[in-house]
């Protein structure tokens, strides 16, 4: 075989850095596939602690599971990160507002993947169980599943198990597709091509498989790695595919099966794969330590190469081989919805979501009590404000960085590169790197976390400004403690409120364009009370009010009547009087009032809307009463509100 020079003296592979991610031994990891910059960890800590790739200062640590973390997923975006943990419970935390977005239950056993939709509202997961769960549908394998991936187009999902197969599912059908058989052993991960009707696997069985989506049928078995592959990647453009596997990446291509190149890095058992700006990101984790790699893939080999188990020339590469136009180069490929919105955010919870691993329903009061133990605190306020909350709103967040990592050089080895061997073969003249770059300290970060419900306005609590125990001062705190314990909470707060602005801001936006009540919908939507109330507190005094906005208002009403903030308990006191005085009397009349003769459409949507709106203000009525018994102010307002809901006890 020839040999390629090395077009620098820098290295094609190298260690970015190594530290010290969990206060335990971590279980999972994933990379952002969007930017490549930034790392989830999860551990036997029950803590998911997120980085940015090539600084070992932590950004931000997500609190509340209470089982160790088993696996991890960002969202296409890279605004939300979900975790799975060894009890089959799921959180999903928005990392701009820096706050829980729901907790989802139904598993039985570990979560051993997950997949958010690339342009819908919701998350597939997977697990020990053998079930596969993504929102209303539930189907599984005979054995665990291991890895899940979402089609381009968003309409398929592709499943891969430990009991050696591969399962394709049609979501809007609910039910499988077809099942891929070939592999001999578990089925490590699946990876959909980025434009074409094809499909990888990697396997234990030190093997990728390649399937044709439109006839269903294997077009191509790579073999080569000489451990189970753990981690595949396709190109941006879908030309070559790359495997990671223990201390080894190689390149391969098809149609026919061929080895591009094989490179040695020194990244153990690799746990994800990312690429961007021309070079591929590796990370694995030992214990609690977590090591970044880095290949240059302007210096790999992406055409020629050897023909798995076929012949060729010693003197010469293989040449590129030529598209048949009636073949490969017509594979069917992915329609994308034509939008240019980022995906959606998750929505809070459904009834659905609601589900012990028993199945039975968890009330409200259950997972507000789950949302409480959940928090994010924000370690690195600097990082999180340059990769979250950009300055310019035009931004794509986390913002794209264009520059790359720059390349160490060589410690003295030669600037030439063998050309990979061919495949099923061991290359012993691609030496490891024999000096270990400079690596991060392996000092344990100081993550402290101030657990609260960061999904609530945070209130202003003085005993967060004062040393925690005063009793044990040896003397007076000097300067830099007392600005310690005041700036204690602070970047946190600051950033709540940055994120309720912007929701004011887009809800503003919303109510110019489209009305009060897509406005209210609106703001509903971004779950967090503290926008509803402030809608509230305008709407109210201006008699804004109309029973199209009752029917989005009434179910919030629930939340704010049984809050701990008073001014939420005023806020919604004063709502519930506004309905009652001034719809009351509608909604009572109409449910009474005789059927007419024929069709009127318009009274029939009336008679509807006031059915839904008196039997949520039945419910309603039901924390009135028991609210009213206090004593004090709140009491004898709870009071006001039981004489007048008095009517709703001899409602139909």
């Amino acid at each position: 075989m020839t040999s390629m020079a090395a077009s620098s003296t820098t290295k094609i592979a190298w260690r970015l850095q190594e530290f010290e991610a969990q206060s335990s031994s971590i279980s999972c990891l994933a990379l952002g596939k969007s930017s490549g910059r930034l790392l989830a960890t999860g551990g036997e800590d029950c803590r998911v602690n997120i980085w940015a790739v090539s600084k070992a200062n932590c950004i931000m640590s997500l609190t509340g599971h209470k089982n160790p973390v088993e696996s991890i997923h960002f969202n296409v975006s890279e605004e939300q990160v979900a975790a799975g943990s060894q009890s089959g419970s799921i959180r999903v935390w928005d990392l701009e507002a820096a706050k829980i977005l729901r907790t989802l239950m139904g598993h039985k056993a570990n979560i051993t993947s997950l997949g958010f939709h690339p342009f819908g509202d919701f998350l597939a997961s997977s697990s020990m169980d053998t079930n596969i769960k993504v929102g209303v549908l539930s189907c599984g394998h005979t054995q665990a599943v291991r890895s899940l991936a979402f089609s381009p187009d968003g309409k398929w999902l592709a499943s891969a198990s430990d009991d050696c197969t591969v399962k394709l599912w049609d979501l809007a059908q609910g039910k499988t597709i077809t099942e891929f058989k070939s592999h001999t052993a578990a089925v490590n991960i699946v990876q959909f091509h980025p434009n074409e009707y094809l499909l990888a696997s990697g396997s234990s069985d030190r093997t990728i498989k390649l399937w044709d989506l439109e006839k269903f049928t294997m077009i191509g078995s790579l073999e080569g790695d000489t451990t189970p592959v753990r981690c595949i990647c396709f190109s941006p453009d879908g030309s070559c595919l790359y495997s990671g596997a223990t201390d080894s990446l190689r390149v391969f291509g098809w149609e026919p099966d061929r080895c591009f190149d094989a490179v040695p890095v020194s990244w153990g058992k690799v746990s994800d794969l990312a690429i961007c700006n021309q070079q591929l990101i590796g990370v694995s984790h030992h214990l609690s330590s977590v090591s970044s790699y880095v290949v240059d893939l302007k210096r790999v080999k992406k055409s020629g190469g050897a023909v798995i188990q076929g012949i060729i020339q010693d003197d010469q590469p293989l040449t590129e081989p030529k598209k048949d136009p009636k073949g490969a180069a017509l594979r069917k490929n992915y329609e994308r919805p034509t939008t240019t919105c980022r995906s959606q955010r998750l929505k809070h919870r459904s009834e659905s979501d609601r589900r012990s691993p028993e199945g039975e329903r968890r009330s409200p009061s259950e997972d507000e009590a789950d949302e409480k133990l959940s928090s994010a605190e924000i370690h690195n306020a600097e990082d999180y404000k340059a990769i979250f909350q950009p300055k310019s709103a035009i931004s794509r967040t986390p913002p794209k960085m264009s520059e790359p990592f720059p390349a160490p050089p060589e410690d003295g080895e030669s600037s030439t590169r063998p050309s990979p061997p061919a495949a099923g073969t061991v290359s012993s003249s691609h030496p490891a790197p024999t000096q270990p770059p400079v690596t991060a300290a392996k000092s344990k970060p100081q993550l402290k976390i101030i657990s609260s419900a960061r999904n609530e306005p945070i209130g202003l609590n003085v005993a967060d400004f004062l040393p925690s125990s005063p009793n044990h001062r040896s003397g007076a705190l000097s300067d830099e403690e007392a600005l310690t314990q005041m700036k204690k909470g602070h970047e946190t707060m600051c950033v709540m409120l940055s994120s309720r602005l912007k929701n004011l801001q887009t809800v503003r936006g919303v109510w110019t364009r489209d009305g009060i009540k897509i406005a209210l919908d609106t703001a509903v939507s971004m779950n967090d009370p503290s926008i509803v109330v402030d809608i509230l507190n305008i709407i109210n005094p201006q008699s804004l009010w109309k029973l199209d906005v009752c029917m989005v208002v009434l179910p919030q009403l629930d939340k704010l009547l049984q809050s701990k903030y008073e001014s939420y308990i005023q806020t919604g006191c004063t709502s519930l009087k506004l309905v009652m005085k001034h719809f009351w009397t509608l909604i009572s009349d109409t449910l009474k009032a005789t059927p007419s003769v024929g069709v009127d459409i318009t009274r029939e949507e009336r008679h509807q809307k006031c059915r839904v709106c008196c039997e949520q203000l039945k419910n309603l009525s039901n924390i009135v009463k028991n609210k009213a018994t206090q004593v004090g102010r709140h009491g004898s307002t709870f009071k006001e509100l039981q004489l007048l809901m008095s009517p709703l006890d001899d409602s139909p």
